[in-house]
């Protein structure tokens, strides 16, 4: 926490305090962008310290970068966790969170409610790495057990899937890892703020930034957050590349080298070895551009949530839509659990499915007017996509129905606009489907 507050746990606050008070130098109260790729050491043993972890500080941008840390330090208070590590991308994020723990001939068990470009990254991508990744239904949270083995090493889930809008079972998985030694990473992009899934027991959270925190649509990039709460050392056999020597980085043991720094093995592993090889670097700028966005996020996502439920009500009583896809009109136990997870609105995503199929999803997305037709959520701005032929269109037809895509589906992004201006729009693209049905 920053000097700049007392110790809260707010994010309104936080969002915008946390981590920078002003530039020591000049005084300046926006985080300035310290676009340069390298830094220059005091001396020879200033550098060797920095290199051998023996203190922490900036070396080379790709590993890290003053803006960037403000970025980090943030979206960490945010969350209750230990540490963060901004990348370039959210697929990046996620590509890493597994990477950083499994290798060939390992495993993950992962929610089959995921968003497409994840599905697609877990079951054929990361085969060519000779990661497995086991699809499991989570509306079962003992599904995670049944198919876990000893080389298991993750869990994997998103807090609010995209599209199917089931919230995930974040306790129930968690207390299970616990159990048997296998971390949760939780996808919070759909969520932020409105979830914590730290606090509900995940041990690492992911974002794509470019998302809700980010908000303006500008920029691509990623976070993980180490929530420091996985006893990577007690599971050392399961967990090899953080309790043996490490050959990339001069025989570091993780759990070990890290002691005098807190329980961040995970994040400085990821970020001295991953992000140094492979370069999943996060621009200076574009950390700066999400700062922006972070300041608002608090208040956004709020805004967001309620239009979002607005239009849910509004399309459940539309004849040409046959189902509403949201948290607030599930029942039993996907209520529970938004109910349990969710807290000050349910999110700005609604997904719904027409009667008339795949043509009346093209006919609806061509008559929108004030959405924008883009592959994208968490604009400040309302967005809408037909997926089955877009973002889950390289899905097969049984990948996308258990993902949450039928031909008929539609996602909406929610934005900001007044609700009556949404509403209208909505409307009317409904209207022209409705037509050119008839004409038919």
């Amino acid at each position: 926490m920053a000097d700049s507050t007392k110790p809260t746990t707010n994010p309104e606050t936080l969002a915008l305090h946390a981590g920078y008070r002003s530039d020591p130098h000049t005084g300046s109260v926006a985080v300035p962008i310290y676009q340069t790729t390298s830094y220059e050491f005091q001396d020879t043993g200033h550098a060797a310290n920095l290199f051998a972890l023996k203190e922490l500080g900036n070396i080379y941008t790709r590993i890290m970068n003053p803006t960037c840390d403000v970025l980090e330090q943030r979206v960490t208070a945010i969350e209750g966790g230990a540490a963060a590590l901004a990348v370039s991308s959210g697929q990046a994020a996620t590509a890493m969170a597994i990477q950083n723990i499994a290798a060939t001939g390992d495993n993950i068990v992962s929610s089959t409610n995921l968003y497409g470009g994840t599905w697609n990254l877990f079951a054929n991508t990361f085969k060519t790495f000779g990661i497995e990744v086991r699809f499991v239904d989570p509306s079962d949270p003992e599904n995670f057990r049944r198919a876990t083995d000893d080389r298991t090493r993750a869990y994997y889930a998103e807090t609010l899937p995209n599209p199917k809008l089931q919230v995930f079972p974040i306790g129930e998985v968690a207390a299970i890892g616990e159990e048997l030694g296998v971390p949760l990473i939780v996808d919070n992009t759909s969520a932020p703020v409105i979830c914590q899934p730290l606090k509900h027991g995940a041990h690492i959270v992911v974002y794509s930034t470019t998302k809700y925190i980010g908000g303006h649509g500008t920029s691509i990039g990623g976070l993980l957050v180490d929530g420091g709460t996985f006893d990577w050392e007690k599971h050392a056999d399961r967990f090899p590349s953080l309790n043996q020597p490490d050959p990339s980085y001069h025989g570091a043991v993780w759990t070990e080298a890290v002691k005098p720094l807190g329980p961040i093995a995970y994040i400085l592993k990821a970020r001295v070895t991953l992000q140094r090889d492979l370069g999943y670097a996060l621009s200076p700028f574009n950390a700066f551009l999400f700062l922006q966005g972070l300041e608002t996020l608090p208040l956004r996502i709020r805004e967001h949530s309620r239009n979002a439920a607005a239009v849910a009500q509004f399309l459940q009583g539309h004849s040409e839509v046959v189902k509403v896809i949201h948290p607030s009109l599930q029942d039993g136990e996907n209520r529970r659990r938004a109910d349990t997870y969710l807290s000050g609105g349910y999110g700005g995503l609604v997904g719904f499915e027409l009667a008339g199929g795949l043509e009346a999803g093209r006919q609806f997305i061509d008559a929108l007017q004030l959405f924008y037709h883009v592959a994208n959520i968490g604009d400040a701005r309302s967005l809408a996509i037909h997926p089955a032929s877009t973002t889950h269109s390289q899905l097969s037809p049984e990948d996308q129905l258990a993902t949450g895509v039928t031909e008929g589906y539609v996602r909406l992004s929610i934005g900001l606009e007044h609700i009556d201006d949404i509403l209208a729009d909505l409307d009317q693209a409904l209207s022209s489907v409705r037509s050119a049905v008839a004409a038919e």
